[in-house]
Formats: structure tokens, sequence, C-alpha cells
């Protein structure tokens, strides 16, 4: 099992070491943590406490996800984070409750759970063709440039607009230099490293810019069981938008979880994937309870494994301890949660790049191949969901409220689309 690597899937390295592989582990979620934190916070308008808690939240449920799915779910060594494609169905749903956008999360990890447990997701990836996939990375993409542009544009930094763009457009860039140079632990943690250098530089280029000060005063932190949802408020417009992102949830976690399985080989992957699936599931009903975005396996697994020589699932759970101990603190995610939102938006547009690179690969396939065909099926609904994403704020305003989440989510309007022209127009 362990011929191509230090330690195999079952085996537990030295107590020091084991330590450390977590300790890398945790390297690679913490930012992703704070990034998701950041613009939830920037999107939702909340206070800096409220972003604090729910960081911490977030820390939380990642680790009660790692531990679960380590010991109990897929057995593999994958790391969990927030979901991006749940945070679009937030952005998607704002003039409504916290209680009816986290009651349709609920429900969505609950469909999600009783499919996987049932086996009834055999029948449902058969909607994933290739092409429906490539869609869907590429949709996850397109419908948050305008948070990403929301970030780059805060007006709480005062920075004139060409030096602020050209910042966002350099730190990408050297950040691309960096991927592709780096080696390693130092590449499987460029996200970590490029979230301190960038707010170093900003900190350096632009100082009194505006954006110091954005922790929480210490008479200011908020409990940890506070904004939690004890009541339940169904929106049928809310819960059908978040179902259609539970589906593109679902396309992440099966990749991830099979990546992983091609590259370690381990035994029974099938019955990993509906467990892994099934506890994700029950992992966004934990979230929806909590207040924040649910979790997802992430496909970046695969390189840390490679980065570190080592497949031993049992790395992960120092990590889940770790960031157990990190929801704990108010005053660790103060301090990382002031990192400027253009240093966000920057890292995000790195990201994002990232997506899109992986949906058209996965449109060309193992042949390389793209016809006019592809470009119709994926092309209009990518188009519909971008112009939706970027529709006005009063437009999305006059929709009727059943409506309001569907039409005015972009990447809802493009899955709909894209299952619609793949299944029924250009059904082969």
């Amino acid at each position: 099992m362990s011929g191509h690597f230090a330690y195999g899937l079952d085996e537990r390295p030295p107590l020091p070491e084991l330590f450390l592989l977590g300790l890398q582990w945790m390297a690679v979620i913490i930012p992703i943590v704070i990034i998701i934190g950041s613009i939830v916070g920037e999107v939702q308008s909340y206070q800096p406490a409220e972003t604090i808690l729910f960081m911490r939240k977030t820390a939380f449920l990642i680790a009660v996800t790692i531990g679960g799915q380590v010991l109990l779910g897929h057995r593999l060594p994958l790391v969990a984070g927030p979901a991006t494609v749940l945070v679009v169905g937030v952005i998607a749903s704002l003039g409504f409750s916290p209680s009816a956008i986290h009651t349709s999360a609920m429900v969505g990890g609950l469909v999600l759970a009783l499919v996987a447990m049932t086996g009834l997701f055999a029948h449902v990836r058969r909607l994933f063709t290739p092409r429906v996939v490539a869609l869907i990375l590429l949709l996850v993409a397109f419908t948050l440039a305008p948070t990403i542009m929301r970030l780059i544009a805060d007006p709480g930094l005062r920075v004139p607009v060409l030096p602020r763009l050209a910042f966002a457009l350099i730190m990408p860039l050297l950040m691309f230099f960096a991927s592709r140079h780096l080696r390693g632990v130092w590449k499987s943690t460029l996200i970590l490293w490029s979230m301190v250098a960038g707010w170093c530089a900003w900190a350096l280029i632009f100082p009194g810019s505006g954006d110091a000060g954005r922790g929480a005063p210490a008479h200011l932190y908020l409990p940890f069981f506070t904004r939690m949802t004890t009541g339940l408020s169904f929106e049928p417009g809310v819960l059908f938008s978040f179902l259609v992102c539970f589906l593109g949830l679902s396309i992440n976690d099966l990749g991830s979880i099979e990546a992983v399985g091609e590259l370690i080989k381990p035994t029974n992957l099938d019955r990993r994937v509906n467990r892994g699936i099934a506890l994700t599931g029950l992992a966004n009903i934990l979230a929806g309870f909590l207040g924040v975005v649910g979790p997802v396996n992430y496909s970046l697994s695969p390189g840390v494994i490679a980065a570190t020589g080592c497949a031993s699932r049992f790395t992960l759970l120092p990590t889940a301890l770790f960031m157990a101990c990190l929801a704990c603190s108010s005053r660790a995610f103060t301090l990382m949660g002031a990192v400027p939102p253009i240093v966000v938006g920057s890292i995000f547009l790195y990201l994002s790049a990232y997506q899109i690179a992986a949906g058209l690969a996965v449109a060309a396939g193992d042949a390389g191949r793209f016809e006019i065909e592809d470009g119709l099926v994926m092309g209009l609904p990518l188009l519909l969901g971008t112009v939706v994403a970027f529709m006005p704020a009063p437009w999305v305003a006059a929709f009727p409220p059943l409506l309001r989440p569907i039409a005015g989510n972009g990447f809802v309007v493009g899955v709909v689309a894209v299952l619609l022209l793949e299944h029924v127009i250009f059904r082969r």
C-alpha cells in the first residue's frame, strides 16, 4: 500500500511527524476559512465581531467534518473546507432572513445525505456529463466575479483606483509565477504565504490606507453560541436555489474523493464515495444550525499528498484538533481577519483562474477535443449566468420573492440552462 509513500493510508506516523503533517494540512485550509469568512462578512454587511464569530464557527465545523470523514466517512487523507458554491447561494439569497437561508442549507444537506445513504447517488451521477461538470466549475468562478470586484473596490480603502487595480493584477501574476517554480511544502501552502506577503506589501506600499483596525475590539467579541439557527423558515425560491447549489457541491465532493482514490488506490472506493458524500451532507446540516457556510472535500488534497509523500489519513486528526482549538480563540481570528479586502480579492482571482482552467480541461477531455456543439452547450449557460451575476440590485429586487433567489442567482440560471441543453436539446 505504501510503496510510493512514506506512510500508507492506514499507517500511523510517529507522533512528532504526525503533528507536523497535521500542521501542514492546517496551513492549507486556514487561508480559505479566512477568505470565505471575509467574503461572507462583506456581502452580509457583518460587523467585525460577527465576521470573527463566523470564522470561529467555520473552524469548529471543519474540525468536526475532517475528524468525521477520517474516522467514519470516506476514511481518506482528504481535507475539507467551506464550499465556494454555497457562498454563491448565500449571495443570491440576500434580502431573505438568515433563518430561511440556513434552513435551505440544512434541507440541502439532508437531501444530499439521504441520496448517498440510499444508493440513489449512482443515478444522480448520470447528470454529471463532462460538459455539465465543466460548466459548473466555470460558473462558480464567473458568478463570483461581482463579489471579487466588490472586495477590490472596497470603499474603506483610501487608495486611488489605478494603484488599487495594479495591485489586484500584479499579486495574482506573482502567485502564478511562484506556483510554477515552487515545489513541495512551499507550493502546497502558497495561499498562506501569499496572504501574509500580500498583507505586508499592502501595508508597506499604502500605509494608513484605511484597512487597519478591522478586527473586533475585545469587548465586542460574541459568545460562540450566538446567531444560531433556532427556528426553521422555508422559502421555496431560496430552497430551490440551494438545492441546485448542492448539485454543484456533490460534483465537487465526488471529484475530490475520486481524485484521491486514483492517487492512492484504496479498496472499496464506491463505498467510500457514498459514505463521504453522506457525511458531507450531515456536516452541512450542522453548518445550517451554526449559521455558517457548509463544507465540501477539497480537490487540492492530492497535491498535498504528493508534496509530503504521506498518504496516511491519520495525519488529518491533529488538523481537526488544531482547528477545534483555534475555534476557541477570538483573538487569533481577530488578527487573521484583519487581512485587507483587496488582498482577499486578489487571492480569489488566482483561485478563480484555476477553477476556470479546471473547467476547460474537463470540457476538452482526455482526447483534447472541443467541438462547436460543446461550445454551444456551455457558452449560453455561462453567458446567462454571468449576465445574471452582474444584474443591477434594483432589477433583482423587482422580481417576485419566489423567483428572486432563482432568477437572480447566476449559478442556478446557468446550471438549469446547461442541464436543459445537455439532456434535452443536444441530447446524445
